[in-house]
């Protein structure tokens, strides 16, 4: 049986596996000239040209001397974007919701901080040029499940293995908030008091895990080098000192205002640093929010109003909300499982809430440098600037526009392959229809 299993999870893992070839380092200088280049940090420069070489951007005028050594491409017309950046989502650690064996992204156990997305990260997905395909190059991939799930890893959207694939890790440590809300109904199979004592010993095990890491610290602190070999090590407890000491951010999930003010006065209890994940009562806190320098990353603005009384435009004006009020912000699509293949839908929750006030250069900077800078990440990527990685791409018009096509990218560098699975099967099916005489033309 063990076998049999075996050979089925092989045998699934090359079903579902991407047949495309990454791309090799860059070696030849490429020159982009005449577009218009959405930069994400210093405004839109139209009819300018963008050089990079050896994977980072080296100049960018109005006119760069052409050399021979120059792959040169006319953009006359085409939109320069940096790479999108899907703030939170399961994309590479799940290929069929509905099939476990090729779901990693749920451990066992309520406390598993040691868990590090990237090494389960699935560089061969078939999700992954889908992705792309639209402008995505950057996916912070992370676990679920439990109250500490573990840490979450920034990809690129290219590589053999998930080294290469690998941008920054970690990101974060991940926390479930506990359920705020008490069910009041009679009816409830959980009483009242169950309840709130549920709700009580997850936030008292939160607590101790964080006295546990401190106890933890201090003796390996104190520990005479000569044994320090000696001790059993704890690796769950040794991965959270990062995020005790606030050297590096708790991301909370905590969606209900009263989890997100629970969630604040904890981070302040504890002295840690944390960034509120999914968010969607965040507008009702926004004071709370930016007293204490939290930053957001919103999970959806494609979605509908939390409470049934609430106004339809509640998710598509909340980006706005934030940014009136001076909320550090990022826009990101579904962390679950089964929505990681909607990823590449993220510039479209961006223009959404562009169509309810957000100016459109937030809401770009939303999936682009507020991502990188919430990652921790701003120094590399999220604009198109000197000295940063050249990782973008040329699209044929406003990638907040549902109409307009990504028609090539570049990640870091290198010349990245633009077909995928949909793309095929489209050409495939017209294709057919011509051949019936269903449709005329290619």
């Amino acid at each position: 049986m063990r076998t049999l299993l075996s050979f089925l999870v092989i045998a699934l893992q090359f079903t579902f596996a991407s047949d495309q070839i990454p791309a090799p380092p860059q070696v030849t200088p490429i020159l982009i000239q005449n577009g218009i280049i959405h930069t994400g940090s210093h405004g839109v420069l139209d009819q300018y040209d963008i050089l990079f070489d050896k994977g980072t951007i080296t100049n960018i005028e109005a006119s760069i001397t052409v050399s021979p050594e120059m792959q040169v491409i006319e953009a006359s017309g085409k939109h320069i974007y940096p790479g999108l950046i899907a703030g939170i989502s399961t994309l590479g650690l799940v290929e069929i919701s509905d099939v476990s064996v090729t779901n990693d992204y749920n451990e066992v156990g309520e406390m598993t901080p040691e868990v590090r997305a990237n090494v389960s990260y699935n560089p061969d997905s078939e999700k992954i040029p889908v992705v792309r395909s639209n402008g995505v190059l950057f996916v912070n991939t992370m676990p679920t499940g439990g109250r500490i799930p573990g840490q979450s890893s920034l990809m690129r959207m290219d590589g053999w293995t998930w080294e290469d694939a690998t941008v920054n890790h970690p990101t974060a440590m991940h926390i479930n908030w506990p359920d705020m809300k008490i069910n009041t109904n009679p009816n409830s199979k959980i009483s009242i008091e169950q309840q709130e004592d549920n709700r009580r010993n997850a936030l008292v095990e939160l607590n101790e895990m964080m006295d546990r890491v401190r106890r933890y610290k201090k003796m390996m602190d104190n520990l005479p080098k000569e044994g320090v070999h000696d001790i059993a090590h704890d690796l769950g407890l040794e991965a959270m000192i990062p995020y005790v000491t606030g050297t590096k951010p708790f991301f909370v999930h905590a969606h209900e205002v009263r989890q997100i003010e629970a969630a604040v006065h904890w981070s302040n209890s504890q002295k840690v640093k944390i960034v509120i994940i999914g968010g969607w009562d965040a507008g009702r806190v926004t004071n709370l929010l930016k007293e204490n320098h939290i930053p957001v990353i919103l999970q959806e603005v494609l979605r509908l109003p939390m409470r049934r009384n609430s106004h339809y435009s509640e998710a598509y004006a909340l980006p706005f909300k934030l940014y009136k009020a001076g909320v550090s912000f990022c826009i990101s699509t579904s962390g679950s499982g089964f929505q990681s293949a909607h990823v590449r839908d993220l510039p479209y929750h961006a223009a959404m809430a562009a169509a309810f006030g957000l100016p459109a250069d937030e809401a770009l900077r939303s999936i682009t440098l507020s991502a990188a800078e919430i990652l921790g990440v701003d120094d590399r990527i999220g604009s198109l600037d000197v000295g940063k990685e050249a990782s973008l791409f040329i699209a044929n018009g406003d990638i907040l526009e549902i109409t307009t096509q990504v028609e090539q990218v570049y990640i870091n560098g290198t010349t990245t392959d633009m077909s995928d699975k949909q793309k095929t099967l489209y050409h495939k099916y017209r294709e057919k229809y011509r051949q019936l005489g269903i449709i005329r033309g290619n």
